[in-house]
């Protein structure tokens, strides 16, 4: 083995991880370019433009309904004081006003039905506008939680070694939901209030012009003292936001850990920091609320101020007929006040929704905007044939598998038979550049090989099988696959060749059958149970209430360890890959039934190149060469026999002696 370079060492994990009681990561923050995400927003209703094309239209009609039945009161309140005075004027003479209160009466009975028709048509638009953009909205949620998913499955092992399962899915869940809420309702009434300010400025001017300047001029009131508070509430919502994902990490972990918790009666202190974490969380969204709660009675106050300043000015012109201002126009004028502070207060409203939305989306976008895994291999894991001595490219399955690589020179493609032999030059890693855990590692396995690598824990068995599969990537050395670069290899190929078996068996919400089909989703019935029978799951399958077809929930929870564990090897078999790599394949399984496992798996690695991790050094004495590991070197290597004779660590972990 080569010297060692002069690296410090470290423990072998990706970086710190933190349980129940662990520092936590702060999470979400402002949303910096507040322009940028709203674009991207609407870059996914873009894609239904007709409709939110349509959806404008209707707002507009909606719109303008509510300004034209407005506007209507003025022609019935001036025709109904016309007629009284008619009527009146009429009586004083003794004359007949019948008629006269019959066609008063009729033009009256015509401007109400006019205003019933206009505020029908705007009932109407209102709610087909809102039938289309739940359609909208709902399909731009749609896109993005595809779009997020998506990309996380790009997103390298790294990524999720580091950041909170919870808070990964505070994602899917509440900043989704944030952002749906947004565009279902907030995203119209800020056009539609938009709409009528426009609408309503412009009557109020043709109505009478000072009073229009008397309202216009309390809106910079209602814009400084909404600025001042929202200010404030905004910074509460994204801390919400934040300490929201915090407190569901939290609850996912201590969920997940819970067997841990109750063996270390971590109970109390469970309690106390979710407590802490929950308290925070109060406290940001009681800020953020009580803050947003006073914008709204602020504003409307504001709006009243002006309201009633309004009509005692208007009453005074109208009294004096001040540039023909009449009773009508006033009350007209009047409630078009009251329809020019409505949609700000409305805003107001939805201020919170707003604020909470963008800060949703904009953690939505951070994630999306993380560099996915990258993956520059070009050679490709192929089904081929032998056409005597040449390999030709199949799509039917072989059993025989090959690497199909062209030369970038010459433009050659050439098929090298896949056999399994790996081989590490020098090899140096660290999961970051400056804390390197692997050192000088150097080892080859030739085709149908079985290495066991031992070592104390933390010593590096694991990371290593986690450089062969490609989920880091090495700082310095070589690796090669069958005399391939792994770096040449695309990573799914590269995997594909791979069947894994880990220490953490992980079964999804599914049958038994497709969770062993998880392995090979082409496969048929007969090959899963083959598969099952390999690993001696089939007799404890078949006594499940369905058989196969017994549905497993939380993760199998219903299950023993040791049956969850024959359902992993048992998926592995099913992939039929030409390379194994157990980690502690057999750690959960008592006695007995490791060795009928054992057997199992001795003719599932026969003529397949394996790499085996095991505590249990009796499961891997027929291992054609054990790897010794310590602190991230190789410093013992050989068979199990000339292992023993030199009486060194293998020797010691073996017996329990010392030389």
């Amino acid at each position: 083995m080569s010297q060692a370079k002069n690296q410090p060492h470290g423990g072998m994990g990706p970086g710190p991880k933190h349980g129940p009681s662990g520092p936590r990561h702060m999470m979400g923050g402002k949303p910096k370019e507040s322009r940028a995400t709203i674009k991207r927003l609407l870059e996914y209703m873009g894609k239904d433009k007709m409709l939110v094309v349509l959806a404008l239209v209707f707002v507009l009609v909606f719109s303008g309904a509510t300004l034209a039945g407005s506007y209507m009161l003025k022609p019935i309140v001036d025709q109904l004081g016309k007629t009284a005075l008619q009527v009146a004027s009429l009586k004083n003479k003794n004359l007949d006003f019948s008629t006269v209160l019959a066609d008063g009466t009729w033009t009256l009975l015509k401007g109400v039905l006019t205003m019933l028709v206009i505020y029908g048509v705007g009932v109407l638009a209102n709610y087909l506008q809102q039938r289309i953009m739940i359609g909208v909205s709902q399909r731009a949620l749609i896109r993005i939680r595809k779009d997020l998913f998506d990309h996380l499955q790009d997103m390298p092992v790294r990524y999720f070694d580091t950041n909170a399962t919870g808070d990964i899915m505070s994602r899917f869940t509440n900043d989704i939901d944030m952002i749906g809420e947004l565009l279902n309702n907030t995203v119209i009434q800020l056009i539609s209030g938009a709409i009528s300010i426009i609408g309503t400025t412009i009557i109020m001017i043709c109505l009478n012009i000072w009073l229009a300047l008397l309202t216009i001029v309390m809106v910079p009131v209602m814009v400084k003292a909404g600025g001042s508070i929202a200010k404030r509430s905004s910074r509460y919502y994204r801390e919400q936001q934040s300490a929201l994902g915090d407190l569901n990490g939290y609850i996912e972990e201590t969920v997940t850990g819970q067997k841990v918790v109750k063996v270390f009666n971590h109970e109390k202190k469970s309690i106390e920091e979710f407590n802490e974490l929950n308290d925070r969380l109060f406290n940001s969204s009681y800020n953020a609320n009580k803050f947003a709660n006073i914008l709204m009675p602020i504003n409307a106050q504001i709006g009243n101020i002006s309201y009633v300043l309004c009509a005692i000015v208007g009453c005074i012109f109208a009294l004096n007929n001040f540039l023909g201002f009449t009773i009508g126009k006033l009350v007209s004028f009047l409630t078009f006040n009251k329809s020019f502070t409505q949609p700000i207060n409305q805003v107001s409203q939805q201020f919170n929704s707003i604020v909470m939305a963008l800060a949703g989306a904009d953690r939505i976008f951070k994630l999306l905007d993380e560099e996915p895994e990258v993956d520059d291999g070009y050679v490709t894991l192929v089904n081929v044939r032998k056409e005597g001595d040449r390999l030709v490219e199949t799509e039917k399955k072989t059993g025989m598998w090959a690497w199909k690589y062209t030369h970038s020179i010459t433009g050659e493609t050439e098929y090298r038979e896949l056999k399994g032999a790996l081989v590490m030059d020098d090899v140096d890693f660290g999961y970051t550049d400056d804390k390197i855990v692997l050192h000088n590692i150097d080892l080859y396995a030739e085709p149908g090989q079985k290495i066991a690598f031992v070592g104390s824990t933390g010593a590096g068995k694991t990371t290593i099988t986690n450089l062969i599969n490609r989920f880091y990537d090495i700082q310095d050395g070589k690796i090669r696959y069958d005399g391939i670069n792994i770096n040449k290899i695309k990573k799914g190929d590269l995997r594909r060749s791979l069947g894994i078996v880990l220490q953490d068996t992980h079964l999804f919400t599914d049958t038994v059958m497709e969770n062993i089909r998880y392995g090979r989703l082409d496969a048929t019935d007969e090959e899963v149970i083959a598969a099952a029978k390999l690993a001696n799951a089939d007799s404890f399958i078949r006594k499940l209430p369905d058989g196969y077809n017994t549905l497993l929930k939380g993760d199998g929870g219903n299950l023993s360890q040791g049956q969850r564990q024959m359902l992993a090897i048992a998926r592995a078999a099913v992939a039929d890959p030409p390379a194994l790599i157990l980690d502690e394949a057999t750690s959960s399984i008592d006695t007995r039934t490791e060795k009928m496992v054992q057997d199992s798996m001795d003719k599932l690695m026969h003529g397949r190149t394996t790499f085996v991790i095991a505590h249990r050094l009796s499961t891997i004495k027929n291992s054609d060469c054990i790897m010794v590991l310590e602190k991230g070197r190789i410093i013992e290597r050989g068979s199990h026999e000339r292992l023993l004779e030199q009486k060194g660590r293998y020797y010691q972990l073996y017996t329990g002696k010392t030389a």
